[in-house]
C-alpha cells in the first residue's frame, strides 16, 4: 500500500481501495454532499453508505459533483451500500437494491452487503445478492457484522462466497479469530468504527507512538488497520480530518508497535453484538 488509490484484490477478481470514507450518522444535506466531494477531491476512491443511514440521495449527489469536479469517471469510484434488516428476504432484498440504486442515482454498485445476520433471514437475502451478482447488476457481494458461525452457516449453502465481511474493528476489539478465519477463506475483513467513535484518541500508548512519527493517534490506528490487511472506512465531514485520515501511507509501524496496539484489546464493542440483535 503506497497511496490512497492502492487496492486489495477481492476473491472474485474485483479490486477495492484499502481506504475509503464512511458516512454513518451523517444526515442528508450540504455537509454530507460536501464531505463526499471533498473526499473525492483529495483522492479517495471508495465511499461506504447503507440504506438505514437514510442518506443515499446526498451521497449520490456528492458522488456526481465530486466526479465532475475531479474530472474522473464513475468506473474509478468504488461505491458500497447495504440492505437493511427489514428488507432481508429474496424478493424484498432485490427490491431494496433497486431502491438504493435509485436514491444514489447510479446504474450499479461495486459492493452490496447484508447489513446484519438476522437469524432465519440472511440466507434468503444472500440468494438475492447472488442473483444480482450473476445478472451483472453488482460487481461484488458480501456481508457485514457476521461472526464465524454465521459465515460457516452461509458457506454451507452459498453458491458464491462473500468477498467482504465488514465488522466493528479497532484496538479495543481486534477480532483475531475472525481475522484468521477470514484469511483462511479468502474473505476480506473491513473495519467500521475504526477509531472507536473517537474514544481511543487520547490513549497514552497511541499518543506516544504517534509523537514518534509526528502523526495523530487516529493516523496510527488507521495505519495499524492497513498493516493488519484490513480495509478501513473512517467517517469524517471535516476537510482537515478527511485529509488527515488519508495521510497514512508515508510511515510504517514496527512489529513491536503493532504488538503494543494489539495488547489494547478488551473485546469491547461500541456497537451492537451481532449475536444479540433485536432490530
Amino acid at each position: 500500500m503506497k497511496n490512497l488509490q492502492d487496492r486489495t484484490l477481492l476473491n472474485n477478481g474485483v479490486k477495492m481501495p484499502w481506504l475509503g470514507i464512511g458516512v454513518f450518522k451523517v444526515e442528508e444535506g450540504p455537509e454530507l454532499v460536501n464531505a463526499i466531494r471533498t473526499a473525492i477531491k483529495h483522492g479517495y476512491r471508495s465511499v461506504d453508505t447503507a440504506a438505514i443511514y437514510g442518506n443515499e440521495e446526498g451521497v449520490g449527489q456528492g458522488i456526481r459533483e465530486g466526479l465532475q469536479e475531479a474530472g474522473i469517471s464513475r468506473e474509478e469510484l468504488f461505491v458500497t451500500s447495504k440492505v437493511w434488516n427489514s428488507d432481508l428476504g429474496y424478493e424484498s432484498t432485490l427490491a431494496a437494491y433497486e431502491t438504493s440504486l435509485q436514491k444514489l442515482g447510479l446504474e450499479y454498485l461495486n459492493l452490496y452487503l447484508i447489513h446484519w445476520p438476522v437469524e432465519g433471514k440472511y440466507k434468503e437475502a444472500w440468494r438475492a445478492l447472488e442473483t444480482l451478482y450473476k445478472e451483472g447488476r453488482v460487481k461484488a457481494i458480501g456481508v457485514s457484522n457476521f461472526q464465524i458461525h454465521h459465515l460457516e452457516e452461509l458457506l454451507k449453502e452459498a453458491e458464491i462466497k462473500p468477498v467482504i465481511n465488514q465488522v466493528e474493528y479497532h484496538p479495543r476489539l481486534t477480532q483475531k479469530e475472525l481475522q484468521a478465519f477470514s484469511r483462511k477463506h479468502d474473505i476480506q475483513l473491513e473495519a467500521w468504527s475504526p477509531l472507536m467513535q473517537g474514544q481511543l484518541l487520547d490513549h497514552p500508548v497511541l499518543k506516544e507512538i504517534a509523537s514518534k512519527y509526528n502523526k495523530s493517534a487516529a493516523q496510527v490506528i488507521l495505519r495499524w488497520d492497513l498493516q493488519n490487511g484490513i480495509v478501513t472506512i473512517p467517517k469524517s465531514t471535516k476537510e482537515r480530518r478527511i485529509v488527515e485520515n488519508a495521510s497514512v501511507f508515508d510511515f510504517q509501524l514496527t512489529k513491536e508497535e503493532m504488538f503494543w496496539i494489539d495488547q489494547l484489546n478488551q473485546n469491547h464493542r461500541v456497537g451492537p453484538d451481532p449475536d444479540h440483535i433485536d432490530f
